[in-house]
């Protein structure tokens, strides 16, 4: 036979009533820390309650949140009075609040909100405080329990991002009296060993009664001026310590705290192989340019080098003698030729031929007469092997002479 089928609807409403109907589930008062708290315009408030290991949906309706004598906040521990019911439209199991006052951590949450205000106004926690993380660390240093999940985890992440990393633990307290005096003491004698270049502190979830340690106001200044980067890891992500603000880093898990601390080995050699790589290319491409530009200079420095600008000096100059030798050559040929040519011509312009045919030439004062009229008194009768000085007798002109 087979069974009726419910709607969705039907099954939700008959959850509810069951919820309802349990006495068990009627004015219970739960102990908790508030989280994710929400005012809603309606003046609704909705919310979590929390402890280390569960949590669940709240909401305070408006009449009963009017009536409270604080305004709440995350992180608070509160008792919160009321019933378990089921939200039918979503089908969500919460609680229904009807009352609710601070729990006795309630006082130690005010004490960790003056603590807060008074370290962020000195500015212990400005960013520009913050110290960067190193790339790749010598080694890790950690501050932590010696047993449990944080130093479990921490190394399970560190041997996966880099098996070889160094991962140095100083066992500590972290809760209870003695704690922070002792996370304090792990932190300075971390922060003294030299090739531990960041270090995490930290620890698993709780309370904020159980996170206290790492509130204290000691420890939490030690961790701001710790000379190497401080990593905070403490709780779960909705845990918030003053050692949080503090630290030049927070991660949300010990997990977290590893992969921030340590990079990927593999991720790491990629990029100095990507980088040498780049680096050879430039290289290469330089070495290229550099050999083209010495090629020039060389081509340069040949054409401007002062021996084989001498030697074509001397080369040009040699051309320039053997030219000047030729040149002077001719120039004596020709003078030579139109010496010879002036000579002969000298030679038949000249008395010696006149002389070599019988005739004689008379001369006066050096000058020769040419004319019978223009003869002086006195002259000299030149032949052909030398000179009569005569004394002009008489003079007879011819009849041309005569006539003019």
């Amino acid at each position: 036979m087979q069974a009726r089928a419910l709607s969705v609807s039907d099954l939700n409403e008959y959850v509810r009533r069951s919820l309802a109907a349990d006495p068990m589930l009627q004015d219970v008062t739960l102990r908790g820390e508030i989280s994710n708290f929400k005012r809603h315009t309606s003046g609704h408030l909705y919310f979590s309650l929390k402890d280390e290991n569960s949590r669940i949906a709240c909401v305070m309706f408006r009449q009963y949140a009017q009536m409270l004598r604080f305004y709440p906040q995350d992180g608070m521990m509160v008792l919160l009075s009321g019933s378990v019911g089921l939200y039918t439209a979503s089908g969500s199991y919460q609680f229904y609040g009807q009352a609710m006052q601070k729990d006795g951590v309630g006082a130690l949450y005010e004490k960790f909100l003056a603590l807060r205000d008074k370290l962020q106004k000195e500015g212990l926690f400005d960013a520009a405080r913050k110290k960067p993380l190193p790339l790749l660390p010598r080694a890790v240093g950690v501050v932590t329990s010696a047993t449990g999940a944080v130093i479990s985890d921490i190394l399970t992440v560190t041997r996966r991002r880099f098996e070889n990393m160094p991962v140095i633990l100083r066992p500590s307290l972290v809760q209870g009296e003695g704690a922070a005096e002792d996370l304090k003491s792990g932190l300075f004698e971390i922060a003294a060993l030299d090739n531990v270049d960041v270090i995490i502190i930290g620890r698993g979830g709780g309370s904020l009664e159980d996170l206290w340690a790492f509130n204290d106001e000691a420890l939490v200044r030690a961790i701001a001026a710790c000379e190497k980067p401080v990593i905070s890891a403490v709780g779960h992500e909705t845990d918030i310590t003053l050692a949080d603000f503090a630290a030049d880093m927070r991660a949300p898990t010990p997990s977290a705290a590893a992969e921030l601390a340590v990079p990927i080995k593999k991720d790491l050699k990629d990029r100095v192989d990507a980088t040498l790589q780049a680096l050879h290319v430039d290289l290469q491409q330089k070495m290229t340019q550099n050999a083209s530009r010495i090629n020039e200079l060389t081509g340069r420095l040949q054409n401007n080098n002062p021996v084989q600008r001498i030697a074509l000096a001397i080369s040009h100059q040699g051309a320039l003698a053997d030219r000047l030798r030729a040149a002077a050559v001719l120039g004596f040929q020709q003078l030579s030729a139109a010496a010879e040519t002036a000579l002969a011509r000298l030679k038949y312009a000249g008395p010696a031929l006149t002389l070599e045919r019988g005739y004689t030439i008379a001369l006066a004062g050096g000058h020769p007469v040419t004319r019978a009229k223009d003869a002086p008194e006195e002259m000299s009768i030149l032949f052909l092997d030398g000179s009569v000085r005569v004394k002009k007798l008489d003079t007879t002109l011819n009849d041309k002479e005569k006539k003019s």
